[in-house]
């Protein structure tokens, strides 16, 4: 490795106003090495790659890229790095073609380069057959790669990510990270920021950043010696009973169920196993993941919450949710096709599939924003299509983007979204304090919603979405750019509400969280392709207790090869 830092910063800091969002940051980045900054939302992630790119000037402290410093010579920096922003920097009414053509002349690319270097990239990218094609009309995976590859086309030696893979389906994931370790291989150092833990693997050494503040930095492998012998699988034959158990435990940190008779924890101290009366056949230490690092390192936050499920209200064997062959169809784009699923009280139906799979088109559907082409559904007993009205006072729905009022304060938000579900007067104040109290937000918290963290909005979404106790929760993506011990927090929330009786359906990118789920439903092309538990679709796939990943990308290889011969 060159001995010259591509990168020096020292001291880092940034302030907007009298708002500190990003302190006391140093770190060097040597030609050729992967550095990932890794964190939740409203860590400080963009805000440091900013700097770093010369778009920001820090505040505080100092910053040399490529030998230029950002504060002195921002032109220079910007001149060559590539950047590539969480938003897409294409434009949307050209080509992949025209896109890579525009990025090229603006970067001063010879033109006797430029052929070679789009047919290289175009190749590396799998876009070959798209190249006519409008940005607005590739899929969200497409758009990533295309936005990778203008940054690419200049051959910058230092390139600067800011979530390249946020919202992207696991296999699009895979394909970016593939292009990545191509431009490594060919001597760029790369400096990237996600949300995503298990993205830090991939790198030489990584940076643990929250609210602004660095918790830890290192190599993957020096830093899972912080948690190591704080982490534990417990297989157990009553999950439900050792989860139990668990939430009341101060030794206990965080806990993951990983599948249906294993549960993972981890532990506040070190080296001492954890003599809790679980009900469990094998207790023993695990290597920790990246997930459990963050998790650990992060524990200054003090105990998860401990959540007591209140009285089942409703039948558990009662259907909440049935759709029936239901398809949507825009133009000739069919978004949803052919869909049956039904879902009970108490049960959480989980949704995975690659971006543009249908998941979402099929929550709308189900909650009554959008009636089917074809086929019919009803929620709570009404029929989506005829009485959308009355489906959506019974349900509870949080979006993807949280649908929260960013100008007012959290309780101006909790007293529209009452209202708005006909919560009666008279009733208004108590369940604003149960809903509260249900999703975990602290209700004394009044400031405006936009200075509220990722994970305190996340609380505050659900609170607004189930105050006027909806009988079915939809949960599109709900735990998207959120650090491990929030999601597991989160989750917690959501078995408590299925404990009540109201049914659930999640989408999610975080393959990890179908271990919380009753059953999975595997979307693509607007298809079911696969619906059951965990251990079921193990069976389907002839597979002994695989992770959720090898499922999900089973079940997707054997539907194109069904696709291919067809």
């Amino acid at each position: 490795m060159d001995a010259t830092p591509v990168i020096e910063a020292d001291g880092l800091g940034r302030r907007f106003g009298g708002r500190s969002v990003l302190q006391d940051v140093g770190f060097r980045v040597g030609a050729g090495e992967v550095f990932g900054v890794v964190g939740p939302d409203g860590a400080g992630k963009t805000t440091l790659l900013q700097m770093v790119a010369a778009i920001l000037r820090p505040t505080e402290g100092a910053c040399r890229v490529l030998g230029e410093d950002v504060r002195k010579r921002p032109d220079r920096v910007q001149a060559r790095v590539g950047y590539m922003s969480q938003g897409f920097s294409l434009y949307d009414r050209l080509t992949v073609a025209e896109n890579l053509a525009f990025a090229a002349a603006i970067r001063d690319v010879p033109k006797e380069a430029f052929a070679p270097r789009k047919a290289k990239l175009l190749a590396m990218a799998g876009l070959e057959r798209f190249q006519t094609r409008r940005e607005g009309a590739l899929s969200g995976g497409m758009r990533k790669k295309l936005a990778l590859c203008a940054n690419l086309i200049h051959e910058p030696p230092l390139l600067i990510l800011d979530e390249p893979s946020l919202g992207v389906d696991p296999l699009s994931r895979r394909e970016l990270w593939r292009i990545l370790d191509t431009a490594r291989g060919e001597g760029r150092s790369i400096l990237f920021a996600t949300s995503y833990m298990d993205e830090a693997d991939a790198s030489d050494r990584v940076l643990l950043l929250r609210d602004g503040r660095p918790l830890a930095m290192g190599a993957p492998a020096e830093l899972r010696g912080m948690a190591r012998g704080r982490v534990y699988s417990v297989r157990t034959p009553d999950p439900a009973a050792a989860e139990a158990v668990l939430l009341t435990s101060p030794e206990v940190l965080s806990f993951q169920r990983r599948s249906a008779e294993e549960v993972r924890v981890q532990l506040r101290a070190a080296d001492r196993p954890p003599a809790l009366g679980l009900p469990c056949r094998e207790l023993k230490p695990v290597e920790p993941t990246m997930e459990d690092v963050f998790t650990v390192a992060a524990s200054g936050d003090g105990p998860a919450d401990a959540l007591q499920p209140e009285p089942v209200r409703i039948a558990r064997s009662q259907v909440l949710v049935a759709a029936e062959h239901v398809t949507r169809r825009f133009g000739d784009f069919v978004a949803v096709s052919d869909v049956t699923v039904a879902v009970k009280a108490g049960e959480v139906l989980g949704l995975l599939g690659p971006n543009g799979a249908g998941k979402t088109t099929l929550i709308r559907i189900l909650c009554g924003l959008l009636a089917p082409s074809e086929g019919s559904a009803t929620v709570a007993g009404f029929d989506v299509a005829r009485q959308s009205e009355q489906v959506r006072s019974s349900i509870g729905y949080v979006s993807q983007k949280v649908s929260l009022f960013t100008d007012l304060t959290a309780g101006e938000n909790l007293t529209f979204f009452a209202r708005a579900y006909g919560v009666p007067g008279a009733e208004m104040n108590a369940r604003i304090r149960w809903a509260c109290d249900r999703a975990g937000f602290p209700t004394a918290d009044q400031g405006l919603v936009r200075n509220l963290s990722s994970a305190l909005r996340q609380r505050l979404a659900l609170a607004c979405a189930i105050v006027h106790r909806p009988k079915v929760l939809f949960l599109d993506e709900p735990t998207s750019g959120v650090d491990p011990l929030s999601r597991f927090r989160f989750w917690r929330l959501i078995s408590a509400l299925a404990s009540e009786g109201v049914a659930v359906i999640v989408s999610t990118h975080y393959l990890e969280e179908a271990t919380y789920c009753d059953r999975l439903g595997l979307m693509m092309d607007g298809r079911m392709i696969a619906l059951g538990t965990l251990a079921a679709l193990n069976a389907e796939l002839g597979l002994a207790e695989a992770r959720v990943e090898d499922v999900f990308l089973g079940f997707i290889a054997r539907a194109r090869g069904e696709a291919r011969a067809a």
